[in-house]
């Protein structure tokens, strides 16, 4: 039975109903196209119209005839950016197609510590002092563990355009505070004010953008009735991609309940980059190769079928043993003397990511 809630000023009545789970569709030239629900999906599959495939983590179909309808609906990303946790949400008129909670790259500036201490320690061993170099001074420079940050935003968006008809973005602006002084600080003042204006300029090429502040977000939030958790660190939909959901919500929906709460969450891979051997020796004064981003003929990060494991991602490897396969949901190192020959290659990738039903 379905249950009427209680009407609000300016919004449809909504139902309780079930929620349902859409498969992106692209036509044979890659073009994103309406989504559809599971059942089509199979049928085209099984009958030969289509082709499946994965797209970061989201599972795909390609047509391979024309399609029957070629319009389009205003399709809209909600975004709500923060320091350990962001969520995106990915929705029309009638439905939401998807909830992304990802977690960011938190990385960066200790992998630069360590580079600066250890070019540090070379230089000195050939020379105890450093002529001063001004040719290395660029005037909009973007902190690399920044650019990192905000360049993951890009990324998932870029991705999603290219599996969804996307219009619209729609962002909650974050701000930081200022100061009152004559210097450059105001300028140039923050790594998140440089960051954020980077991700505008770029973002604003993918489609219309849309910014709004954090009471505003609030303020949608409240009018419809929407709790939130304190508990930022919450693997719940309404602990971030309740925002996400009321931001696109206030541009295309016409619904005062979230349909679909259920949620792709994304965790980047760290990989680390090729060197000589490790920083430090190991006993007998040898030091072990480390870093590289090959594993026997295998990228990794690149998501494969085992026939034991099913589908996991590929880790390092031991020369004359095997593959480590690791697991999506929790990354623990599954196995780590798989065989090339009981290894199906899916796609590359470099995230992991898995599901989480509410």
């Amino acid at each position: 039975m379905y249950k009427r809630s209680r009407k609000r000023p300016g919004l449809q009545p909504v139902f309780k109903r079930r929620v349902l789970v859409f498969v992106p569709v692209v036509n044979s030239i890659n073009k994103p196209l309406m989504p559809t629900i599971p059942s089509r999906a199979r049928r085209w599959i099984k009958s030969g119209k289509a082709t499946p495939f994965w797209k970061k983590g989201v599972f795909c179909v390609r047509l391979n005839v024309e399609p029957s309808d070629n319009k389009l609906q205003k399709v809209v990303v909600g975004i709500d950016p923060g320091s350990k946790r962001e969520a995106y949400t990915v929705k029309s008129e009638t439905h939401t197609y998807l909830n992304i909670l990802s977690e960011t790259e938190d990385w960066i500036k200790k992998s630069l510590e360590v580079r600066r201490t250890m070019r540090r320690t070379r230089r000195f061993r050939n020379c105890r002092r450093r002529e001063c170099r001004f040719d290395n001074r660029h005037k909009n420079f973007l902190p690399p563990s920044t650019k990192a940050r905000w360049a993951l935003k890009l990324r998932i968006c870029n991705n999603l355009r290219k599996i969804f008809p996307i219009t619209d973005y729609i962002i909650e602006d974050i701000k930081t505070r200022t100061k009152n002084s004559k210097d450059r600080w105001n300028i140039s003042f923050s790594p998140l004010e440089v960051g954020k204006k980077y991700f505008y300029s770029e973002i604003s090429k993918f489609g219309n953008l849309t910014l709004k502040q954090g009471y505003e977000t609030k303020q949608l939030r409240d009018f419809l009735n929407l709790p939130k958790l304190k508990d930022k660190l919450s693997d719940n939909f309404y602990a971030h991609n309740v925002d996400s959901w009321v931001l696109a919500n206030s541009i295309v929906g016409k619904y005062n309940t979230p349909d679909n709460e259920n949620m792709l969450k994304i965790i980047p891979l760290q990989f680390h980059r090729r060197q000589l051997h490790a920083l430090q020796p190991n006993i007998g004064g040898k030091r072990r190769l480390y870093g590289g981003t090959m594993s026997l003929g295998f990228k990794r990060g690149s998501l494969v079928k085992h026939k034991k494991y099913n589908i996991v991602y590929v880790g390092g490897f031991l020369e004359k043993r095997g593959i480590s396969l690791h697991s999506l949901s929790n990354n623990e190192r599954i196995c780590r003397t798989a065989k090339i020959k009981d290894i199906k290659f899916l796609s590359y990738n470099c995230y992991r990511y898995y599901n989480l039903k509410t």
